[in-house]
């Protein structure tokens, strides 16, 4: 994955937005299902690929399990080891090795982390890792294949791989929106594509100056359940998440929350190694 996709040019923003906000989707939505359905067990070992600035990684490992974070951008694992709950006094080399940037990866005595790409994971050794997530990083994924092959190699017997996507069927990067139908005071979601793999800029923090854009790819669900399935997945659970929040107080405000809940916005697969 190039650094074109990376998101270490808007890591300080990211970060904000996901620590700074206690109403995001990632805190109030995603978090607690997520630990609804991983059942992570104290001792295991679990890998938060495409972790970005470590928000997931410590909070899993809230739960006893050993967490190793890994993402390309130097930038927000420097910030995730900031955020540390337990910085070591020096740098320890990790179980796993060093890091991708030549370093030697930080760690607390439940959290470790790494720069690297998804799709190259040398420092992990085959079949020593219990469950995967990956959190709203695989849409921002060009080598998917090679990423889900790496998956495979590290994942135990029958481990399990989480992935969370913004939902493929309604949210499609320049290709689906919100509409209004004064007609019938309905407020509806208009899909122009979604057979059609694509590849987007997205401009992160609208309004701010200079504009800092990564990539964005789309793909339709069969895509997904294919890839997994080539690289020895079966798809074991399947959810789709609606927004928890509300509009304020107006004349669209019944519309505006109804469509919320008919229209999810993200998509949770649980895939089992199975060869």
């Amino acid at each position: 994955m190039g650094k074109s996709i990376s998101w270490g040019k808007v890591a300080n923003w990211y970060n904000n937005l996901i620590e700074q906000d206690e109403n995001s989707y990632q805190r109030r939505l995603i978090l607690p299902s997520l630990l609804r359905l991983v059942e992570l067990k104290r001792g295991e070992v679990l890998l938060d690929l495409a972790c970005g600035q470590g928000f997931f990684s410590r909070e899993l490992a809230k739960l006893g399990a050993k967490v190793i974070g890994v993402d390309i951008s130097a930038e927000l694992i420097n910030i995730a080891r900031l955020q540390s709950p337990d910085p070591p006094a020096n740098d320890l080399q990790c179980r796993a090795g060093a890091t991708a940037d030549g370093g030697q990866a930080k760690q607390d005595k439940n959290v470790e982390y790494h720069v690297s790409s998804a799709d190259k994971l040398d420092f992990l050794k085959d079949k020593s890792i219990d469950k995967v997530v990956i959190i709203l990083a695989l849409q921002n994924i060009e080598k998917v294949g090679e990423t889900l092959r790496e998956v495979s190699r590290v994942l135990k017997e029958k481990g399990r791989l989480f992935i969370i996507l913004n939902h493929p069927a309604f949210r499609i990067p320049k290709q689906s929106s919100w509409g209004w139908d004064e007609s019938k005071k309905v407020q509806y979601r208009r899909i122009d594509s979604y057979l059609s793999e694509s590849k987007e800029e997205i401009q992160m923090h609208p309004g701010e100056k200079p504009w800092e854009k990564t990539i964005s790819f789309h793909r339709p669900l069969q895509f997904y359940f294919k890839a997994l399935n080539k690289h020895g997945f079966v798809v074991s659970k399947l959810e789709e998440w609606v927004s928890h929040k509300i509009s304020e107080e107006g004349p669209k405000k019944e519309a505006e929350d109804r469509s919320r809940h008919e229209f999810p916005l993200f998509l949770f697969l649980e895939a089992i190694q199975v060869s």
